[in-house]
């Protein structure tokens, strides 16, 4: 698989994690709500700078980037969150496999980029490790 094509993957499932992670901050219900509210915000914006920079990778190496729900929905390896509910502890879970499976691509694809695509990934990496263990932290 190429550098495009696992970038677009990458991508993908990105922009379904973000719009996860959103539903999830305006849904969230129950004691925890203040915590997991500002943290579901300060995590989804910090997605939507990834999704901007992993597109303009994209640009870079002269494919075009995906860029509707219609190819995000093919592409993404991250399961839309259409039956969510407000339980915080099934919406911090669902979260949780997002994260894991956007880790999946990316060390996948570790050995498959160029040099410059490597550091983004390793650099989204830590990002997705750190997000997993606070979010598996809220429901310990």
């Amino acid at each position: 698989m190429s550098a495009p094509v696992i970038l677009k993957e990458v991508l993908a499932s990105t922009y379904v994690l973000y719009l996860n992670t959103q539903k999830s901050h305006w849904n969230v219900t129950g004691p925890q709500f203040h915590s997991l509210h500002e943290m579901f915000e300060g995590q989804y914006k910090g997605l939507a700078a990834a999704i901007d920079t992993l597109a303009e990778r994209i640009r870079t190496l002269n494919e075009l980037s995906p860029g509707s729900f219609e190819e995000f929905a093919k592409l993404s390896k991250v399961s839309s969150a259409t039956d969510m509910e407000s339980n915080a502890t099934k919406l911090v879970q669902n979260l949780i496999t997002g994260h894991e499976a956007v880790l999946h691509l990316l060390k996948d694809g570790l050995d498959k980029v160029d040099p410059a695509t490597e550091d983004m990934f390793i650099n989204r990496i830590q990002e997705h490790d750190k997000t997993v263990w606070m979010l598996k932290s809220m429901i310990a």
